[in-house]
């Protein structure tokens, strides 16, 4: 090869990366805080480290796996428990270790791999007043049950998701052989579920347990005492072709997920619904905080 054409050849490859590096990655989001915050973290990481990001939030479980399956969606940040009993029917509670390998495998089947995952388990629950509940003696969903068999009358407010899951409102009240009375089931978008519970007219909210509003709205988490609830182990899921793309994602985004635990995201969740920060400001402080996005990175 003449020094022309290997010129010729070395430019051509570096040309094509950067083709690579610029074509934009989608990342997605549901539709509440904790997932507009991680994957706001992870567009910001991304984009400092040269990548094109577009973030594309607001969607329900069942569309952004389908947008990831589809290749619309390149990445997004999932929960271990709802992957195994959304996407693969499995029934099985298994600890936080064996779910993740579980779900990783079942995954890398349908072409997705699991990325490093973090330390949050954000499992659903059921929440009340913390005055009401030590006042009709309710710590646990066993106790709420049993009055409920008992005659006395509560209402319930939830996201509309959370009462077609297989892990939601009807395989729960199976497993503590109970029922709501259905004209007391209020269905409401996740946020307004914490404001219901805030006034006199609801009873019991079903809430994310990393939510920054629990412990400021003083609520109790009643106890999953008979384990309904699997592990929701937080990691990023990503299309198998996009990370044969761009393999240095898994090592970006390793440092993040080893930063998250359940505290640390309640905090970060109470910095935006409960102190009105911009999602876009609490990401950015908390990756120059903790050292992964320098100070003269871009947003």
């Amino acid at each position: 090869m003449t020094l022309m054409r290997l010129a010729a050849a070395v430019a051509l490859a570096v040309w094509t990366s950067a083709i690579a590096i610029a074509q934009p990655l989608v990342v997605g989001a549901k539709d509440f805080t904790e997932q507009r915050l991680i994957s706001e973290m992870t567009t910001q990481l991304l984009r400092a480290n040269r990548f094109a990001v577009y973030t594309g939030s607001g969607f329900t479980t069942a569309g952004v796996r389908s947008a990831l399956e589809a290749g619309v969606v390149d990445l997004y940040w999932e929960y271990t428990g709802t992957s195994l009993s959304a996407f693969h029917g499995v029934r099985e509670k298994l600890p936080p270790n064996e779910a993740y390998a579980r779900v990783k495998q079942l995954d890398a089947e349908k072409g997705l791999v699991w990325l490093w995952p973090s330390k949050v388990n954000n499992t659903y629950a059921l929440a009340m007043r913390r005055g009401d509940a030590e006042k009709r003696a309710i710590e646990s969903i066993s106790d709420l049950a049993a009055k409920v068999r008992h005659g006395e009358r509560f209402t319930l407010a939830t996201n509309g998701e959370f009462l077609v899951r297989p892990d939601g409102l009807g395989p729960l009240q199976q497993a503590y052989e109970f029922a709501f009375d259905p004209g007391a089931v209020a269905t409401m978008p996740t946020s307004a579920v914490y404001e219901a519970l805030r006034g006199s007219s609801i009873n019991v909210g079903v809430v994310f347990a990393t939510d920054g509003r629990v412990p400021a709205f003083e609520l109790t988490l009643l106890r999953d005492d008979r384990n309904f609830f699997p592990s929701y182990i937080l990691a990023p899921v990503i299309g198998r072709a996009t990370l044969e793309r761009h393999p240095a994602i898994g090592a970006l985004l390793k440092p993040l997920a080893e930063q998250l635990d359940d505290r640390t995201i309640a905090d970060l969740n109470a910095m935006v619904d409960v102190h009105h920060r911009t999602v876009e400001d609490v990401a950015s402080e908390f990756l120059r905080d903790h050292g992964l996005l320098s100070q003269g990175s871009p947003r």
